[in-house]
């Protein structure tokens, strides 16, 4: 599932004319990119939702791309969830579209699967040292067993892709939410799982973010 609806509103004026997924880094659109990286691992089937300037997303993709689109966007977790009907694996992966790792450079999503269980949320991680774009010094910390923790054990960040089932959506809002409701409620049940990115992580979440990718690609 890709998540492609945001407005991309830090990236402006790059975005006025053009969705944030199909903003280019060093000649390659972001939403490819990522799609790259799942398929370098053996991904084939992909979704994802669509809100500001849809139409380029469609057309992008020529139909070859299940799209939900939003006529209200719905935020990462309501996107998701308006999504469900066109995934058929479960559990399944989210991956954001304005964040990837180094080609070639490693295989995450296989070891996000091993370390999957019924009812767990697993986060890929990146390395603080290793992660390009970001402001934060970090988002959570990841302990010794790989458990994801608010303050104890090795600071990382969340680089953007879950592996999760889609029973965690029940009870979930109809309208707008963030994932941060699923992955704040699996954090204190410790069902907060982490796999560490062995691999240079960019974010291009603004001017700065693509300027610093584009060097570091070229």
């Amino acid at each position: 599932m890709l998540l492609a609806a945001g407005l991309g509103m830090r990236l402006r004026p790059i975005t006025e004319a053009l969705p944030k997924p199909l903003v280019p880094v060093a000649g390659v659109p972001l939403i490819e990119r990522v799609m790259a990286n799942a398929r370098a691992e053996g991904a084939n089937r992909f979704a994802a939702n669509a809100h500001y300037r849809a139409d380029q997303v469609l057309a992008h993709f020529g139909g070859l791309l299940k799209t939900n689109r939003e006529d209200l966007l719905l935020g990462t977790g309501g996107g998701v969830k308006a999504a469900l009907p066109l995934l058929h694996s479960d559990p399944f992966f989210v991956m954001n579209t304005d964040a990837f790792w180094t080609p070639g450079a490693d295989r995450p999503l296989e070891r996000m699967i091993g370390r999957y269980e019924d009812d767990d949320i697993v986060l890929l991680c990146a390395q603080p040292r290793r992660a390009s774009g970001f402001g934060r010094s970090h988002d959570f910390c990841l302990d010794p067993h790989g458990t994801i923790t608010r303050d104890y054990g090795a600071p990382i960040i969340y680089a953007g892709v879950a592996l999760l089932g889609k029973n965690l959506f029940a009870g979930t809002p109809d309208g707008p939410f963030s994932l941060s409701l699923l992955f704040d409620r699996a954090l204190e049940e410790e069902r907060l799982k982490g796999v560490v990115l062995d691999a240079d992580w960019f974010h291009v979440g603004d001017a700065a973010g693509l300027a610093a990718a584009e060097a570091a690609l070229a």
